[in-house]
């Protein structure tokens, strides 16, 4: 059964950083590609980051991040997380890891909340 488990959220003032992590069960992040994304009050879940295979694999950002995240795997962990530099407050939204594409299950974890605010 699948299971992602976030954290590492929290409350950060603008141009500072978090590291987002993922715990994934259920799926071996080494043979799959991994996302997160993210959802804004009153706004659509949308994708932030990819990477695929695990550490080392390949990645791919939505430009409003680019240059400011990076996503990584941890492949003995298999966990996925998220580096967050440079934030903004438009940055502000529950954070979730998933498959890219989304796993078939419908299955979302429960996310972490990052609020980027003075």
């Amino acid at each position: 059964q699948v299971q992602f488990v976030e954290s590492g959220g929290g409350l950060v003032q603008p141009g500072g950083s978090l590291r987002l992590s993922c715990a994934v069960s259920g799926i071996d992040v080494a043979l799959s590609t991994m996302g997160w994304y993210r959802q804004a009050p009153g706004n659509q879940r949308s994708s932030v980051a990819f990477i695929g295979g695990g550490s080392g694999g390949r990645t791919t950002y939505v430009d409003s991040v680019k240059g400011r995240f990076s996503i990584s795997a941890d492949n003995a962990k298999n966990t996925v997380y998220l580096q967050m530099n440079s934030l903004k407050s438009e940055d502000t939204a529950i954070y979730y890891c998933n498959t890219n594409p989304l796993h078939s299950s419908g299955y979302w974890g429960q996310g972490t909340q990052v609020t980027v605010s003075s």
